[in-house]
């Protein structure tokens, strides 16, 4: 395991971009069943093969559907919101009126996606990652889950985050607030 130093929220989006898992660490821990930009896995929504190749690697059963985080400002445009501006708690799935086939990794079979709206304000590291996939993709989302392996309580610290990191053969690990970006060069990913 090497790490990296000073690396730029763009540089997440390439990975993303590139089909990378990056586990995210940063800020306090999440209370709920929500992974919500602090202890998260993420990849990129494009490929449908993303669904498949995200539950494998938490160990899970392939039927999961997952979710996406989305710009705000966004949001609407992809989803119809029924109204609401926002749905910042990941409680709400939403019908897909965008283009569907753009996302296909995060839309469930009927056609809704359960989503978490960011805004700066929210969660500044993490909208900066979503914008910055947003830029290079023309998406202004993320496919996002918990970071944890089936059976496993959701990352609490820095020690939880680096053991599941080592333990699980992910390859990336960004700290954003630090700019510190951990490759395991031994993955098979």
């Amino acid at each position: 395991m090497k790490y990296l130093k000073n690396i730029p929220h763009r540089d997440i989006a390439k990975l993303l971009l590139n089909n990378k898992i990056v586990g995210l660490f940063q800020g306090r821990s999440e209370a709920g069943s929500r992974a919500l930009g602090n202890r998260s896995l993420l990849m990129s929504p494009l490929k449908k093969e993303n669904k498949n190749i995200m539950n494998k690697f938490k160990k899970r059963e392939m039927f999961r559907p997952l979710a996406a985080s989305v710009l705000q400002q966004e949001a609407s445009k992809w989803f119809d919101m029924l109204g609401m501006k926002e749905s910042p708690y990941m409680s709400f799935s939403f019908k897909c009126i965008g283009n569907k086939n753009k996302i296909p990794s995060v839309i469930h079979v009927d056609n809704t996606c359960r989503i978490q709206t960011v805004t700066k304000k929210q969660n500044k590291n993490y909208y900066n990652i979503i914008n910055e996939f947003y830029k290079l993709s023309k998406v202004p989302m993320i496919l996002n889950t918990s970071f944890n392996l089936a059976g496993d309580p959701l990352i609490e610290n820095i020690e939880d985050a680096l053991n599941t990191f080592k333990k699980s053969n992910l390859e990336y690990l960004y700290l954003p607030e630090l700019k510190i970006l951990f490759k395991n060069d031994n993955c098979s990913n």
